[in-house]
Order: C-alpha cells, then structure tokens, then sequence
C-alpha cells in the first residue's frame, strides 16, 4: 500500500523516514519532493571506445559543479548523473521509489533509467540518471524539484537491509552523482 500524506508525516515523525534537508511544501498526497543538487557527473565518451560492466568506469566521467542559479545545461540525448540534495534514511520496514514529475517529462526529462527503487536501510544521496529525449537543450538548476519518491510498507521489517553486513550494499552512504560499481560484482 502507497503511503499517504498523513502516513508518511507520520513516518518522518516517527523516524521510520528522514530526509535532510527537506524542502518547503515537499509533502504531495502519496509522494515527497526531492530536489537537485549542484554536481553532475558527465561521461567523456572520447576516453574509451566502448564501456565494459566488468571495469570500473571512474575515469569515464567527471563531475561538474553548478552555482546556485547558474544552469546546467542537459542536451538532446544526452545523459548524466545527478544527485538529489536530500540525504534519504528510511527504515527496515518501508521502501520508497523513485518517480520523475509530471511537468518535467512533459519537457521530455527523465529522471531515472532504471534504478527508480530505494530498498529498506537505505541511508544516503539519491543518484538520479538524468536524459534529454525532447530535441532542444533543458536548463537544470541547484535546487529545482527533480522528482517524488512514494513509500510502500513493508509486510515485516527485513532481516538484512540495505547496508546490513552481510549485503554488498556499494551505494550506501554515498554522497554526490556515484559512478556505477557494478564491476564489483566480477571481482569476487
């Protein structure tokens, strides 16, 4: 069940959900606001020919950083990573998932390619995979609404959570746009 904007004030009250800071007016009726932050992680496509899930790919990006209302600016096909400004805690007894809003998708911005969940433990800065499928450049700015997280409650609380040992939970904590650690899945 999706929580409400009663049950996820309660939430945050009870600390089940924390978000810092949080925005002015961020509670919607089923959903929370998150915004964006000031670094973007662009992809240097002429340092490699190809991209291999195996290897890292830290030297394939580089972050760039915005000033409070200078733009980034998002061309057609492009994509980057992004980061929300909001460090997001949640509980082991609740999920969230990550959804773009409506005006911005309607500019043809997408807020996430694939990773739209946000398991239980969950404790840090959301990357958001940031595309431009409209045929004109998008200006995003530091601190614009990026996108809504909903929550689910969890039947029972989970026996291992994101970010409980016994996981390879690589993202937790992370602060700024993260570059993928998938290739640590081969190192094993």
């Amino acid at each position: 069940m999706i929580l409400s904007d009663r049950s996820i004030a309660e939430a945050l009250a009870s600390g089940r959900i924390s978000i810092d800071p949080m925005g002015d007016d961020a509670i919607q009726p089923a959903s929370l606001d998150i915004r964006l932050d000031r670094q973007f992680r662009v992809f240097r496509a002429h340092r490699r020919a190809y991209i291999d899930v195996r290897e890292s790919v830290e030297d394939l990006t580089a972050v760039e950083e915005v000033a409070d209302d200078e733009p980034f600016v998002l061309h057609p096909g492009e994509f980057v990573l992004g980061s929300t400004q909001e460090q997001i805690r949640l509980g082991n007894d609740i999920v969230a998932r990550v959804e773009g809003k409506s005006s911005l998708g309607r500019l043809g911005l997408l807020v996430h390619a694939t990773a739209g969940y946000v398991d239980p433990g969950w404790d840090g800065h959301l990357t958001m995979e940031l595309s431009n499928v409209s045929t004109l450049p998008i200006r995003l700015y530091f601190g614009m609404k990026i996108g809504q997280l909903s929550f689910a409650d969890l039947s029972t609380p989970a026996d291992r959570p994101y970010g409980h040992p016994s996981r390879t939970s690589r993202y937790q904590g992370q602060t700024g746009p993260t570059s993928s650690r998938g290739f640590t899945d081969y190192q094993r």
